[in-house]
Parts: C-alpha cells; structure tokens; sequence
C-alpha cells in the first residue's frame, strides 16, 4: 500500500485564528498516561461495538479506510474483523508500533485516499471541530463514507454541576473543569458546512453507576478525560473543595441505593463525500402533482383524519 502524505503549513493560519480551548500537548499526555497504567476501555468497547452495528447497515465494502484518533486500535480491530474494509490505516493520537502517529487538526495525508473514515471518542478534544472535518473530507474519495462518534454536551452534566456549586461557595468563582463538549443541533450544521452530503446525526445518553464520585474520577484519569482546558484553574484542586463537589454529587444525584450515576452522552455524526450517484433534493417547484391531488381532496380543504369513518 503507497499512502501520499502530505507536509507543510497549509492550515497552520487557520488554527492561529482558532480559539485554543484545549491544550491539545497535555491531552496526549493524559492519554499516553492512561495507555501505560491500564486504559479504562468500557466506554470505548461500547462505542466500537455501536459503530460495527451502524456498518452493518451499509451495503458495501470498502478497499482502504482511515482510523482519526480513536484512543486505542479497538475500532481498527473491529473493521478488520468484519472484513469491511481490506487495510485499514491508523492516524494515533500517540505513538504506537506499525500506526502513523498525527493530529487529528492536521491530518498528513494528500487528498482522495480513503474510502471510509471513522473517529471513536476523539473529534471532541480538538480546537477546530469545522477544520478537521474538512480535512476528513479532504481525505475521502468521491461517494467515501465518514462515521465518527464523539461525547456531546450532556457528558459528565452531573460532575460539572458540582463542581461549580463548590467552587461557588468555597472559592467565590468558578473555574472551567469539565470541557464544553459538542452539541449536537450544531453537529449537522457543521457537517453541512465541510462539504459532506447526506448529513445525518443522532446521540444517545449513556449511564454509568459508580459508589462514589471518586470512583469515577478514578475512570476519567484512566481514559485520558482528566482536565486539559487552556483556561482551567494552575492551582492544585484545594482539598475541600474536592469534598464538598462529592458531596454535593451525592447529595443531588445519587440513586435510592447510593450509588450515583454519571451522564456519557455520545453524538453520532456522518457524512458522504458528494458524488453523482448519489440521491439529490428535487428542485423547488419541480413537483409533478399536487399535494392535495396526493391527498384526494379539493384546493383548500382539510384532509380526512385516520380515524374518520371508523366505528367505535
């Protein structure tokens, strides 16, 4: 397999006008840490195992497919394992033997290569979401598929709650601890916007239970998620406000048993590269009945309900 790889500064000017919310540096590093102390896959298994159910659906094979980003080769495995897709390269957020090691803001390939993209639990960690989905499209040939799955707003609501309510009575301000993830009425947009055809997107709320709030920042740690935001507070978490955001996490959250849950939203975008097979919008006026001809009622009248004309 010849990949073109691509090198240079083309999209160096529009990250330097992008607001720089995350120190992209430090969340490598958080999640080189959580790879060597022993990755908290479970939500990550869950999601690949989302993502072969939506492929399945897809009637096609596809010859050469990218990987952007997902924390470990979980969904490069999975394709190979369906036969999808005959090579799969991976774009790794850190090094790893045999991959190709990138950012997801600045993908090295030349454009037209794959065939299908896909993204697991990543694209919600980078400055310039718009960006990078341009350049996935870039990457994409004519009719190439993308399907990527990534935490949206709703993630981690819980947390970010109490934490703001401590930081609010112990600290008198609130600094930024839980990242503002994407949401998803402005996913499709989006997708529309780096030139994708037929957008679809959808979420779906995921809960996990822990039996404690520190059980479960225990698992944040272990999946990289722990607080990369150029804004957050220098300062080390001072004790007591770490106590008061559990407790009030227990407080408002736990369920009758006490064990207290954690919200993982998960928003599912995807996109096809335009292509002229593909289904077109009918032009407007281009129209070949009326509605109300289709209906079987007069201009101006209201159609029947379902239920008229039924006994009771």
């Amino acid at each position: 397999m010849a990949l073109g790889l691509v090198r240079g500064s083309r999209h160096i000017e529009r990250l330097m006008n992008t607001p720089l919310v995350f120190d992209r540096s430090l969340l490598r590093r958080r999640l080189s840490r959580a790879l060597s102390q022993g990755y908290a896959d479970f939500l990550l298994t869950r999601v690949v195992e989302d993502l072969e159910e939506r492929l399945s659906t897809v009637v096609r094979s596809f010859p050469l497919a990218l990987d952007v980003g997902t924390p470990t080769a979980a969904a490069v495995e999975a394709l190979r394992r369906s036969g999808r897709a005959e090579e799969v390269v991976r774009l790794s957020p850190v090094p790893e033997p045999g991959n190709i090691m990138g950012d997801e803001e600045r993908l090295p390939f030349a454009g037209g290569q794959f065939d299908l993209a896909i993204s697991v639990l990543a694209l919600q960690g980078v400055n310039d979401l718009p960006g990078a989905l341009v350049q996935i499209r870039r990457a994409l040939k004519p009719d190439g598929l993308f399907i990527a799955a990534l935490l949206g707003g709703a993630t981690l609501t819980e947390l970010r709650q109490s934490f703001t309510q401590a930081e609010a009575e112990l600290e008198g301000g609130v600094s930024p601890r839980v990242a503002p993830f994407a949401d998803l009425r402005d996913i499709g947009g989006l997708l529309q916007r780096a030139g994708f055809a037929l957008p679809v997107t959808d979420s779906e709320a995921l809960r996990v239970r822990y039996a404690t709030p520190f059980a479960l920042m225990q698992d944040l740690r272990r999946m990289g998620l722990t607080n990369a935001l150029n804004d957050r507070r220098k300062a080390p978490l001072r004790r007591a406000t770490l106590m008061r955001a559990a407790e009030i996490y227990a407080e408002r959250f736990a369920d009758p048993d006490g064990r207290i849950p954690a919200t993982f939203e998960i928003v599912w975008l995807s996109g096809w590269t335009p292509h002229e097979s593909q289904q077109k919008p009918l032009r407007p006026g281009s129209a070949k009945m009326r509605l109300a001809d289709a209906l079987g009622v007069k201009e101006g009248e209201t159609p029947p309900s379902p239920e008229d004309g039924q006994s009771s």
